[in-house]
């Protein structure tokens, strides 16, 4: 059973692995916080001061006692049943690299938890040293703010493992899927159609990011279009998860990257963390408002050959 006194390590201290730990610390646990670049660590214990000092300041106010970080696994505090959580690169051989590096620090009876958004959770426990100690533990970004967790069980995977996990995630204010292992998972296949056909509308011009996106929130009833989705969610992170699920589906065409995509990774418009994607975020960029479409004209008869409620329910709708 994990409770608040469980340690948490959360490897990676960008915008995932910020969030994670401020949901952790949050939730009551001690958290080390892991990266090897000094000014990440500084600027993610800034960030989650911050937004602590917010939501929860009894927290805040006791974050030096709370919140370690470190350069490196090396250096974080020794707890047997210690959860590491990984939040780095989309690679298979990085998250294995790191739980190398973290079953060699906390032993055989730590939990090893994986990020990732559509690698292989089976895969990823066969190159590790604790292969049933290893467990899908996918959030969605911001952490904070969005309330599902995919917990993800490779073959491997030892059911308790994948329990505790589950049950540490709901104790954090999170509702838990559990899932098998699978490309892209629930939420990652799901949305390759919502991304991949407005990236499809994209490369045909027929529309701007800015159209489509205004009409995909307002006949979808959508919060974000997917434009902006990707440039909130990292396009490197979106192109990567996106190449992920089309190699695991044996290159399925329905899955396959946008060119348009993987010229702006090439070009470091990664979205809002580097200024610049589908949309321009510099102070003095101008917002992108959606091309307008005149209406034309209701025809005054629809004939429908058949049958079909969905139809008959837009027909009707439409009072023609």
């Amino acid at each position: 059973m994990t409770t608040a006194s469980t340690p948490v390590c959360v490897v990676g201290a960008g915008t995932m692995g910020r969030g994670i730990a401020q949901v952790a610390l949050a939730a009551g646990h001690r958290v080390s916080l892991v990266d090897p670049q000094e000014s990440q660590l500084r600027s993610a214990a800034e960030e989650i001061a911050a937004r602590l000092v917010k939501r929860h300041p009894e927290i805040a106010t006791t974050l030096d006692e709370r919140l370690t970080t470190c350069v490196s696994l090396d250096l974080a505090p020794r707890h047997p049943n210690t959860v590491v959580i990984e939040a780095v690169l989309e690679s298979v051989d990085v998250k294995t690299a790191v739980f190398v590096a973290a079953a060699e620090r906390f032993g055989d009876q730590c939990i090893l938890a994986t990020n990732t958004s559509s690698l292989s959770v089976t895969e990823i426990a066969a190159r590790s040293p604790l292969p049933s100690r290893v467990v899908g533990m996918h959030f969605f970004n911001p952490v904070p703010v969005m309330k599902l967790v995919e917990v993800v069980t490779g073959l491997q995977t030892d059911p308790q493992v994948a329990d505790l996990i589950a049950e540490m995630s709901v104790a954090w204010g999170k509702q838990v899927a559990r899932v098998k292992n699978s490309p892209g998972f629930i939420v990652n296949r799901v949305a390759r159609g919502f991304y991949g056909e407005t990236l499809r509308l994209l490369q045909e011009n027929a529309a701007s990011p800015a159209t489509l996106d205004a009409a995909i929130r307002g006949a979808g009833q959508f919060k974000m279009g997917p434009f902006e989705l990707m440039d909130l969610i990292g396009n490197d992170v979106n192109a990567a998860v996106t190449r992920s699920v089309w190699t695991a589906f044996n290159f399925d065409p329905r899955f396959e990257p946008s060119r348009i995509q993987d010229e702006l990774v090439a070009a470091g418009r990664y979205g809002r963390k580097r200024g610049h994607g589908f949309y321009s975020y510099s102070e003095s960029a101008a917002h992108e408002a959606p091309t307008p479409t005149p209406v034309g004209e209701l025809p005054e008869k629809v004939s429908l050959s058949g049958s079909c409620k969905l139809l008959e329910t837009l027909v009707s709708r439409a009072g023609i």
